[in-house]
């Protein structure tokens, strides 16, 4: 089937539940069983839930992957992975990663053990190079957040196997509909259903996927210990906004292109950060694995912090705000917002400048987002 027909219809049978069409929420903190240890599936809801094993199917399914596994937020579902590994373990991450998974691996898990090497995963060589001994797991984005860097996922995967470490990508920016890392070759798939997924900005969640049982019961495990597990409701919602994932990626991806064109033109910007361009880091590997380019869009203006702040502030169509994937457009000042818990040193390194913006377009009538912006780029 397609992913459309996959994306309404996988995971959920309305017939197990009386025809509704929709499954149903169930908000049960526990299950009655007709003995000891005699239950239909469900004990405890820290442990399962039916809304949220149809989530898991669904999006499992999507990604290609036989095992699903929601949480209560990406960074649940990144927190689960981590725990895979063990004091003394050394991880090679991609060096722009999202700024809650840089403070959680730096602040949080070198304090218990974990060693980390932060680098450019563009280059499969730097990769390579940042294997130590010990490194048991390689952790990407692509593209990543915010520089939209592209990384080679299939010879990442291959390269990490060779050295029989975990290969785990954050596909939260491309979603399953543009990209599937799985069949690319990475052991685990995860992302912020906040985001895409989700798509309506009304609810915080996380999800991951893998073909490997045994990976997947020890993520479960993982889980169930910490307790970072999603309610009912908001597993209704994330399944509910799946159903519409394609065509709601097909409209931004139309309106981020018409941007991109309105970006490269402009006076006041430097610099564009954008998969489909063909001067883009790993271009080509974004055409290979990528079914379109995506609807997030970074760009530069030479000018300080105080300058990337009057361009994001007081937009009347775009929404200033800490996130992505919605249907409404968003745009954000990394510098002093979700990459600000990143040294300054470390983030120009990055190529994360004072003066970078990033949008992440929705499906508003594109006219109205070219000019809302063109008024914020007049503002400094």
């Amino acid at each position: 089937m397609h992913f459309d027909t996959i994306a309404i219809h996988a995971g959920y049978n309305p017939f197990d539940h009386f025809g509704a069409v929709n499954p149903p929420v169930f908000l049960s903190s526990t299950f009655a069983q007709a003995g000891p240890g005699k239950h239909q599936g469900f004990d405890y809801a820290r442990s399962g839930n039916p809304t949220r094993k149809a989530l898991e199917a669904q999006f499992a399914a999507l990604e290609g992957a036989e095992h699903g596994i929601a949480f209560s937020s990406g960074l649940g579902a990144t927190d689960a992975i981590i725990k895979l590994l063990n004091a003394g373990d050394h991880v090679v991450c991609a060096d722009d990663v999202y700024g809650g998974t840089f403070r959680i691996f730096d602040k949080t898990y070198k304090r218990l053990g974990l060693e980390f090497t932060f680098v450019d995963t563009t280059s499969v060589d730097n990769v390579r190079a940042a294997f130590k001994a010990n490194t048991k797991m390689l952790f990407i984005e692509s593209p990543s957040n915010p520089m939209l860097k592209v990384s080679d996922i299939e010879a990442l995967a291959k390269l990490a196997r060779s050295k029989g470490a975990l290969c785990v990508v954050d596909n939260t920016f491309a979603t399953p509909y543009l990209q599937q890392p799985l069949s690319l070759g990475a052991d685990i798939v995860m992302h912020s259903a906040t985001k895409y997924l989700g798509g309506h900005s009304d609810v915080v969640l996380g999800v991951c996927a893998t073909k490997d049982e045994a990976l997947h019961k020890r993520i479960a495990f993982n889980q169930n210990a910490s307790g970072a597990v999603p309610g009912g409701l908001d597993c209704y919602l994330v399944h509910r906004g799946i159903k519409t994932l394609g065509v709601r990626v097909e409209r931004s991806c139309d309106n981020a292109e018409q941007i991109v064109s309105y970006l490269l033109e402009h006076k006041r910007v430097s610099k564009v950060y954008y998969p489909a361009l063909t001067d883009h880091v790993n271009h080509d590997v974004a055409s290979r694995q990528m079914k379109r380019y995506g609807a997030m869009i970074s760009f530069e203006i030479d000018g300080s912090v105080a300058d990337g702040e009057k361009v994001v502030s007081g937009r009347q169509v775009w929404t200033l705000g800490e996130s992505l994937g919605g249907v409404e457009s968003l745009l954000e000042h990394p510098a002093s917002m979700t990459h600000a818990s990143i040294p300054r040193e470390l983030r120009l390194k990055a190529g994360l400048t004072d003066g970078l913006i990033r949008l992440s377009v929705g499906i508003e009538h594109v006219d109205d987002l070219i000019a809302d912006l063109e008024e914020g780029l007049a503002s400094y």
